[in-house]
């Protein structure tokens, strides 16, 4: 089969190909994030399938990782981003949803309170992730920025 008709990798797996690389060659997050010039996070999310990267990034971390051009060109394809229930098992995210299920409703009354009748946009978005050192054990500081999108009837 001509290389023009073959099935591109899948994103899900370009990214576990990628996580793989970052280990084997003892680079972080940010060193990657750095290499592009993008946010820690997004980088993050992207080099793990959940945003296209440009074909000049792409290109930059297939360089920093060593890896094939069959990955470095599922990194440029549009992602599918899809609700993996399987994915919520997982500890950390769990607690994620379980925060947001705690917290979530006092955060709409919130926001509907300050800015009136709409929502946060989950696509004019912004995230961010530090760490903060505590006495009583370190904190896991993760700020949510999205543009307030008004309902308009």
């Amino acid at each position: 089969m001509a290389d023009g008709n073959r099935e591109a990798l899948n994103k899900d797996l370009a990214g576990r190909i990628v996580d793989t690389a970052r280990i084997r060659a003892g680079k972080t997050w940010a060193e990657l994030a750095e290499a592009i010039d993008k946010p820690l996070v997004w980088t993050t999310a992207a080099l793990l399938g959940k945003h296209p990267l440009t074909a000049e990034d792409a290109s930059a971390i297939g360089k920093a990782l060593d890896l094939d051009d069959d990955v470095v060109e599922s990194l440029q394809l549009q992602p599918y981003r899809l609700a993996d229930q399987e994915l919520a098992t997982d500890p950390t995210i769990y607690r994620f949803h379980e925060a947001l299920g705690v917290y979530g409703p006092a955060l709409k009354a919130l926001i509907h309170e300050e800015f009136g009748d709409g929502i946060m946009s989950a696509i004019n978005f912004k995230v961010d992730f530090d760490r903060r050192e505590d006495p009583d054990g370190d904190r896991v500081v993760i700020t949510l920025d999205g543009k307030f999108l008004d309902y308009r009837w």
